[in-house]
């Protein structure tokens, strides 16, 4: 696909069988003018209204239909005029502001063109870092159902400081969620930078407690990687729960907690919060009178129960009177129609963030929703 076609797809105009019909304004508003001239008085003659045809063309098509838009406003103004006797004519002067109108309505039409083409590129680097960071994943990946939403608090931004994986490996599959404190580039790159780490250790480590280990030394050296390059993001910490799927152990999860909202478990028993972490986030270990990561936990989990984790983009959102979002309220609703689908967990929240804070997240929102994969038995 070229760059025009992109372009052409990206557009908000109306289209109709793939091809688009914008040009119907600036024609629609050029027989409206000749037809209102030629039905009208002398004493009313707009036919230099049509001026403003290849500003409309400009702003809707492309190059070459706004040119073709000129030169026709040209054609039909001489047209148009020539069928009134010599006194009532508009003249020269009018001609000469047609066909200045037609020539910067081209250039404009060029420079709108550019812009949205340096915008679709933007969009695309944009989308590549996105999924960088927040890579694809499978479904049924490593064994694993799963769901996920990620909401940006700036609708023009496609990635922020929160981050998720799923990692399979010869000791079981882990899995993190967490959220970089701050925002902006400084809080993609810490990101970016434990999920690598993560992606590596989780697949390596046979114990979850190095794994977390590496992930605290990791915020750690990125930390004084950044302070020594003279930014002033060095007390950056986040946020993160670190999950691990034991083979042959279908009725525990482990759980390391740096900080984070303890995650839901959500089956046809019901809702219930799992026990609260007393780990420090990420990057802050060394405030902590116990040396080493937090403790690894092994939370009970029944084979058709869901983990839903969120960050607190979703805990922190507030509507228009200030009360913060309930997110057990929602959960218990959501499942009494389908206890266990991450994916419909995931949009039930979702959904209700929006419709709690009325689209105005105050931070980025991640939702994500994940349960081994039910046996066929």
């Amino acid at each position: 696909m070229t760059d025009h076609q992109a372009l052409r797809r990206r557009q908000d105009l109306p289209w109709a069988r793939g091809r688009g019909f914008a040009w119907l304004a600036p024609l629609l508003l050029l027989a409206g003018i000749t037809a209102v001239d030629l039905n009208t008085t002398e004493r009313f003659r707009i036919i230099s209204w049509i001026v403003l045809v290849p500003g409309i063309a400009a702003a809707l098509c492309g190059v070459w239909a706004t040119a073709a838009f000129s030169v026709l406003c040209l054609l039909d103004y001489v047209a148009a005029d020539s069928v009134w006797p010599q006194e009532y004519q508009a003249g020269l002067s009018d001609f000469v502001l047609v066909a200045l109108a037609g020539v910067l309505a081209v250039l404009a039409c060029t420079v709108r063109l550019n812009g949205e083409r340096r915008i679709l590129r933007m969009r695309d680097i944009a989308e590549t870092t996105r999924r960088t960071v927040l890579r694809p994943l499978p479904q049924g990946w490593a064994g694993l159902d799963h769901a996920a939403v990620y909401l940006a608090a700036d609708t023009e931004a496609r990635v922020g400081g929160d981050f998720y994986d799923i990692q399979p490996g010869p000791h079981g599959t882990r899995v993190l969620v967490g959220d970089v404190q701050g925002k902006g580039l400084g809080a993609v790159e810490t990101a970016a930078a434990l999920l690598g780490t993560f992606r590596e250790a989780g697949y390596h480590e046979p114990d979850l407690a190095t794994v977390a280990d590496r992930l605290e030394t990791r915020m750690l050296r990125h930390r004084g990687h950044t302070v020594a390059l003279g930014r002033d993001d060095g007390d950056r910490f986040a946020t993160a729960l670190l999950l691990g799927f034991l083979p042959g152990r279908p009725e525990v999860v482990e759980l390391v907690n740096f900080g984070h909202e303890p995650p839901l478990a959500v089956g046809p028993a019901g809702v219930r919060a799992l026990p609260p972490g007393d780990g420090l986030p990420l990057g802050m270990g060394e405030l902590s009178e116990r040396t080493g990561p937090p403790p690894t936990r092994m939370i009970p989990l029944a084979p058709e129960e869901t983990l839903l984790i969120t960050t607190d983009g979703v805990t922190e959102a507030r509507n228009g009177a200030g009360e913060f979002y309930d997110l057990t309220a929602e959960v218990r609703r959501a499942a009494t129609t389908d206890p266990t689908d991450p994916a419909h967990l995931v949009a039930q929240v979702r959904d209700g963030v929006l419709r709690h804070s009325r689209g105005h997240l105050s931070d980025d929102t991640t939702i994500f929703a994940v349960r081994r994969t039910p046996s066929p038995h």
